[in-house]
């Protein structure tokens, strides 16, 4: 029988999520099941700071973080029940989950920094400098032959010769989520200039560019993978009018099956995965190709069950315990 685990769930407000969609929440359901004690916490209330210095010691830095015990339901209005407020020394814990959500930013970059401090002596899932390492957009980068045709750059030649080629193209922020600031170019569309002048007017961060793939309009696949496996699959429709298939921006999910392509895929990117200890990731399929991998904060969890029945944080959790033990 495993041990009960010392768990700390770094994200956003608990009191704003949705716990019919969220995958957090579905991952501490999971593990208060399992005997697991929870603690809550967010970005903003971590504290990195000199620790007590012992004879003959180095003074080491301590990583705390204004934390309380919580228990969790699935009970609408009543899904969290909070302990006291405390500080809480995160290399206590067995196990810290990275669940915020991005905008991957400095003060998200500053997180995983600070976390290092406790890894991989205290579990963080994902592992923190991988996870600053493999931003959803640049990872994929590192499998040209699983993209569509692809461009990131602030050159604005290099841009137009780009939509020359490929004609219907796809503009998205680096760093961004949930299909926020995601446009569609069509070949007569007029309006690229000023997009290019309005985004580089106030950021100077480069753009991702990739051809338009008509696929997307039976669907963008979310793909989880654990430990570098494909465990299940949602598809995402897009909206009519639209053409993001996030569900933050109205994509239906629908029942799917992964294909001998998603399996290819998968296949690929899994040793790279697991050699990098990023356990829960999510990828986006669109057709053939591969266009993201999201290892910051995956979604989809409630989805795949809802459709397949199958509850991928039961195999996450399995994970996360036999790399404890496997540690200890």
């Amino acid at each position: 029988m495993t041990r009960q685990l010392k768990v700390a769930v770094q994200m956003d407000p608990i009191e704003s999520i949705n716990i019919d969609a969220d995958s957090t929440f579905a991952l501490m359901l999971e593990a208060q099941a399992r005997g697991h004690a929870l603690w809550h916490y967010e970005v903003r209330h971590m504290a990195l700071r000199e620790g007590v210095k012992r004879q003959g010691a180095k003074r080491e830095e301590r990583l705390f973080a204004r934390a309380r015990p919580v228990t969790v339901q699935r009970q609408h209005g009543a899904h969290y029940t909070f302990g006291p407020l405390e500080p809480l020394d995160l290399a206590s814990m067995d196990v810290v989950l990275m669940r915020q959500d991005p905008p991957f930013d400095m003060a998200y970059i500053t997180a995983t920094h600070l976390l290092e401090h406790i890894h991989p002596k205290t579990l963080v899932v994902n592992d923190p400098a991988n996870v600053r390492n493999a931003p959803e957009k640049l990872l994929v980068t590192h499998f040209p032959d699983l993209m569509p045709p692809t461009m990131i750059t602030w050159d604005t030649e290099a841009i137009r010769s780009f939509r020359a080629e490929h004609g219907d193209i796809i503009v998205k922020p680096l760093f961004g989520n949930g299909g926020a600031g995601v446009f569609r170019i069509k070949p007569d569309d007029e309006n690229l200039a000023s997009l290019l002048e309005m985004h580089f007017a106030r950021s100077r961060e480069p753009l991702m560019f990739q051809r338009y793939e008509p696929a997307v309009r039976k669907g963008d696949k979310r793909i989880i993978l654990v430990d570098g496996e494909p465990m299940g699959a949602i598809n995402r429709v897009p909206a009519a009018g639209e053409a993001r298939s996030n569900m933050h921006v109205g994509g239906r999910p629908e029942k799917c099956e992964l294909t001998a392509r998603d399996r290819e895929i998968c296949a690929a990117i899994g040793p790279t995965l697991r050699a990098q200890g990023l356990i829960f990731v999510g990828i986006d399929v669109i057709g053939d190709w591969l266009t993201e991998i999201n290892v910051t904060s995956p979604t989809g969890l409630q989805e795949i069950a809802r459709f397949d029945g199958v509850h991928l944080e039961k195999p996450i959790w399995d994970s996360i315990e036999a790399k404890v033990a496997a540690s200890a």
